[in-house]
């Protein structure tokens, strides 16, 4: 996360996709711990998914999409399938739990759906331009704006496509077999407006810079 994509051949594809599991991996136990406590203390704790994530120098999409460089697209779509692998794994766990996971996962869920596609894409944009913030200051050795920066976005409601991942897998499997045209769209706005935020500030400087 705290590091660029380099270009990679035949023999980096794989530890790319490891590297991009583990964040996964890493942001479903944090999505675990808020479904577990839904409240600012929930949002608190999922906090150390992000952290994890740096201090392992893993790929998550939202901690890379900020700093990627032309022609590295299909790499950071590459590390999006990793991330949400490593969410799907995550999720089977939670449904061996005897918390209500699924039913809070169902009613965030259930949030984002009745806000709309295109409501959530434009709040996804926050949560991009604070992680891009927070991946920052962490790759210079100052990992406090991520510790207020999660919470900031999860008490603000800006979607975070891979924590979305989880919950949307956590959710009751006919849920979401009911809804799978209306998640799909959702998701892809999501993952749209996260890259919108992830790179303002590359945009507006450049522009300013012109």
């Amino acid at each position: 996360m705290t590091k660029d994509i380099q270009t990679p051949g035949k023999h980096t594809v794989l530890p790319l996709l490891s590297s991009a599991v583990l964040a996964g991996i890493c942001i479903g136990i944090a999505g675990f711990g808020y479904l577990a406590e839904k409240s600012i203390i929930g949002a608190v704790l999922f906090a150390f998914g992000l952290l994890t994530v740096v201090s392992y120098q893993l790929k998550l999409y939202t901690g890379t999409a900020g700093f990627i460089k032309r022609g590295e697209l299909a790499h950071l779509l590459q590390i999006l399938g990793g991330n949400i692998l490593g969410c799907l794994a995550v999720s089977l766990i939670a449904r061996c739990s005897p918390l209500p996971l699924q039913d809070t996962a169902q009613g965030i869920l259930e949030g984002r759906l009745a806000a709309g596609a295109i409501h959530c894409g434009i709040l996804a944009i926050g949560c991009g331009f604070i992680m891009t913030t927070a991946v920052t200051f962490a790759r210079k050795g100052n990992n406090l704006p991520l510790l207020f920066g999660v919470p900031l976005f999860i008490t603000c409601g800006f979607p975070h496509c891979v924590a979305d991942a989880f919950y949307y897998l956590s959710a009751p499997a006919p849920y979401l077999r009911d809804n799978a045209a209306d998640i799909l769209v959702l998701y892809v706005a999501i993952v749209a407006g996260n890259f919108i935020g992830c790179n303002l500030y590359r945009a507006i400087i450049k522009k300013q810079s012109d």
